[in-house]
C-alpha cells in the first residue's frame, strides 16, 4: 500500500466464530484501524452464505478490500464472494483454526489481529477447486473429513471441542483405499486422509503441507497412511513442527490437479466444512485467481 493510498474496506463480521471476542473485535478494529488508510464500514452477518452476499455485494460498490473478521468458514464465505471481482480478501483472525490467516503471516493477537490492516500489500493468490466448490486453505478426504462432519454437528465450538472430536474419531475411523489420477498418473494407496492443500496448514499451527505456497500455481497432496498408536507421538511433533515430510511413510506430491475415483458417496471437506460427494472427487488449482491483502513484511508465502 502506497503512503497516500486510501481504501475503501468493508469489515464482514460474523458473531458466532469466537463469539466471545465478537465484541472486543469490533472495538479494536473501531479504536486501531488509522482511518487515513482505510475509509471503512463494518458489516454483521444474519446467517448462512450472508458473507458471501456481502463480499460480494461490497465489491460491486466499489470496496478495494473486504475483511473477513470470524473463522475459517467465514473466511471462505468472504473469499467466495470476491472471486472473479478484483477486490482483495483480508482477515482478522478470530476462529478455532485460521488456517489461512496463520500461513498469511497474521498475527493472532488481538490487537496485532487488527492493526497489520493499516500497513497492507495486495497479491494474487492461488485458490482450488473441489467438485466446484472453492476452497483456499485445505480440502480433503479421510479422518479430517470424519472430524469436520462431528465438529459440525456440534453446538459448542472452539479447539478445545475440536480437539475432543479428533480423540473420539481416534478410537473407532478406519483406513481407506484409495485410486488416484495425480495430473493423470495413475497412484493407487491405503491411506488415514489425503488432504489437498493451498496453504500449509489446517490451523493451529498444524502443518499438514509444510512446504505449500498460495503463490506457485500448484497444490500440495499430503497423505497419511496407516499407523498404530505408538506412532501418534512422532506424528504430532512432526505435524506441530513442520517436519511431516520427513516421515518415511508420508506421501507428499505438488500437482494441479488430483481425482480421487469412487463409485459410491464419501464425506469430504473444504476449508473445515463437511460435504457429501458422490463419485470421483475432482480437485484442481486456479492460480492467482482472487486478490488478497497480508502484511508488508510477510514473507515465504
Amino acid at each position: 500500500m502506497m503512503e497516500n493510498d486510501r481504501l475503501k474496506a468493508v469489515f464482514v463480521m460474523n458473531p458466532i466464530s469466537g463469539a466471545s471476542h465478537f465484541i472486543s473485535r469490533r472495538s479494536l478494529i473501531e479504536r486501531y484501524v488509522n482511518p487515513s488508510r482505510l475509509d471503512f464500514e463494518i458489516r454483521t452477518t444474519g446467517y448462512a452464505g450472508h458473507a458471501v452476499e456481502i463480499a460480494r455485494e461490497s465489491a460491486g460498490a466499489g470496496a478495494d478490500i473486504v475483511v473477513a473478521v470470524g473463522g475459517d468458514g467465514t473466511v471462505n464465505e468472504v473469499a467466495r464472494g470476491l472471486i472473479g471481482t478484483g477486490t482483495a480478501l483480508g482477515i482478522v483472525p478470530c476462529g478455532s483454526g485460521n488456517g489461512l490467516a496463520r500461513h498469511l503471516c497474521i498475527s493472532m493477537k488481538p490487537v496485532a489481529s487488527v492493526k497489520w490492516l493499516n500497513d497492507i500489500r495486495i497479491l494474487d493468490m492461488d485458490y482450488g477447486l473441489i467438485n466446484g466448490h472453492p476452497f483456499f486453505t485445505t480440502c480433503g478426504v479421510g479422518f479430517d473429513a470424519a472430524v469436520s462432519q462431528k465438529f459440525s454437528e456440534s453446538h459448542t465450538r472452539g479447539a478445545v471441542k475440536y480437539i475432543e472430536k479428533i480423540l473420539h474419531e481416534l478410537r473407532q475411523y478406519h483406513n481407506d483405499t484409495y485410486s488416484l489420477a495425480i495430473d493423470g498418473e495413475a497412484v493407487d494407496m491405503e491411506a488415514f486422509l489425503i488432504t489437498c492443500a493451498n496453504a500449509n496448514q489446517w490451523g493451529n499451527g498444524a502443518f499438514i503441507a509444510p512446504s505449500a505456497s498460495v503463490c506457485d500455481g500448484l497444490l500440495d497432496i499430503s497423505a497419511i497412511p496407516r499407523f498404530s498408536a505408538i506412532d501418534v507421538p512422532v506424528l504430532a511433533y512432526q505435524l506441530m513442527n513442520k517436519q511431516l515430510e520427513h516421515n518415511s511413510r508420508f506421501f507428499g506430491r505438488k500437482c494441479r490437479e488430483l481425482v480421487i475415483r469412487r463409485s459410491g458417496e464419501c464425506v469430504a471437506h473444504y476449508d473445515g466444512d463437511p460435504v457429501r460427494l458422490t463419485g470421483d472427487i475432482c480437485i484442481s488449482v486456479v492460480p492467482k485467481g482472487i486478490r488478497v491483502a497480508v502484511p508488508n513484511d510477510a514473507k515465504d508465502l
